[in-house]
């Protein structure tokens, strides 16, 4: 990409964030670009003391001295043994509608750090009994799991029963005023807060060109894209993120760097490929809106993208995960995987090596549809980390951001 469509993506971002006038004040300050030769979209993740106040990349990691009392989140890593600091990295499907035995008997041995509710559930009552008792059997030396659903909207919405507003398609909610995006979606998250859940995986921050929502497979023929250029997309990413964070609940923008330019959906695909993305590119204003927002989690998809990385699929690429999201959009905060466990698209990897592919490019939380893969990863982690110093320390960096993401939402107790 040439410095003039770099230069234009920074802008154009810039205009889509100080054009909300529906900010929440829950979002955080932004950090403007530096004044470099070298210009690539350049945000920062919220950092108020209600957000984010520790998150940092390894590097940046305070150093505890012998004498100093160990702070909550290092009596936590401290208290953890290897095997379940790995687990918090990994986030497990489980049934909406109430953990299987399966599923409760691999929650309550390995208490993964989070549970992503599979199905259609039930009542918000019904789903707030359920998320309770996946809360209690994963709950391990006073650190919650993190309880996620798929809630954008539309055909993507996997709470819909009494209690649960049916909301339309981010098609519809691109149309709509961003007040009237935020008002709305802070009412879907106080719903989805009721009922046990403090994630939602969503929004999409994809752009689908126009042209391409016929053919576009995971995002276009959904109705799942806020519109055809970033500048729709970027203000009602900014608008959702805000509107949902009301609600205490946090927000995954998806799927980095972009779904929009692909034709297959890598969760029925595999192959699945983008030969027009590059980095920098305009169509990531939408991610950058919503990082500024406050967007605790980034989800990053699972295809390749030949103009950025062809020898790796996103989720295991440190151009993509460190480079540019860490580096260029200066992002702190937990990047997640999209389902490595039942997708297509990975298949044909090892389960155990998904995990440690995606925490060695840079990534924190894997998540699994298939519970039964659970063990594997965790304990491919740990094997990895036993055997690679390098490895133990970005899994240390990774299990921090997490607990960091948990102790904002209250869901770490400390002595």
């Amino acid at each position: 990409m040439g410095a003039t469509r770099v230069t234009a993506a920074v802008a154009a971002a810039a205009l889509l964030l100080g054009g909300c006038s529906d900010s929440s004040p829950t979002a955080g300050p932004s950090t403007p670009p530096s004044d470099s030769a070298t210009v690539t979209p350049t945000t920062q993740p919220t950092e108020t003391p209600t957000q984010t106040p520790s998150q940092t990349t390894p590097s940046q990691s305070p150093t505890q001295s012998p004498t100093t009392p160990l702070g909550c989140l290092d009596q936590k890593l401290q208290a953890l043994t290897l095997h379940e600091q790995a687990a918090q990295l990994i986030m497990t499907g489980i049934s909406a509608s109430g953990m299987t035995s399966s599923e409760r008997s691999i929650a309550d041995a390995r208490k993964p750090g989070g549970l992503l509710l599979m199905g259609s559930g039930g009542s918000l009552s019904h789903t707030r009994t359920a998320t309770a008792a996946a809360t209690a059997t994963a709950t391990v030396k006073g650190i919650r799991p993190l309880i996620a659903a798929d809630q954008e909207g539309g055909q993507i919405q996997r709470l819909k029963g009494a209690g649960f507003d049916r909301f339309p398609s981010a098609t519809v909610q691109g149309t709509w005023s961003t007040a009237k995006l935020t008002s709305r979606s802070t009412e879907w998250g106080n719903q989805l807060k009721q009922a046990g859940v403090n994630v939602d995986l969503a929004p999409v921050a994809d752009v689908v060109p126009a042209s391409e929502r016929s053919t576009n497979e995971p995002i276009g023929k959904l109705d799942r894209e806020f519109g055809s250029t970033s500048a729709v997309v970027g203000p009602h990413v900014a608008a959702f993120v805000r509107g949902m964070a009301a609600a205490g609940v946090a927000t995954s923008v998806k799927h980095f760097p972009g779904l929009g330019r692909v034709r297959g959906n890598t969760d029925f695909s595999s192959g699945v490929v983008d030969d027009v993305t590059v980095r920098g590119d305009a169509n990531l204003a939408g991610f950058a809106a919503g990082m500024q927002a406050g967007s605790e989690l980034v989800m990053v998809a699972t295809a390749t993208y030949t103009k950025i990385d062809r020898a790796n699929r996103a989720v295991f690429s440190a151009t993509i995960i460190r480079g540019m999201l860490r580096e260029d959009l200066r992002y702190a905060g937990v990047v997640i995987t999209d389902d490595v466990g039942a997708a297509a698209e990975v298949a044909s990897v090892p389960a155990g090596e998904r995990a440690t592919r995606f925490v060695a490019a840079g990534g924190d939380m894997v998540i699994t549809a298939k519970s039964s893969l659970t063990s594997v990863m965790i304990n491919a982690l740990v094997q990895k980390a036993q055997q690679d110093k390098a490895f133990s320390a970005l899994l240390q960096a990774s299990v921090r951001r997490v607990l960091t993401l948990k102790q904002n939402h209250g869901l770490v107790s400390c002595s």
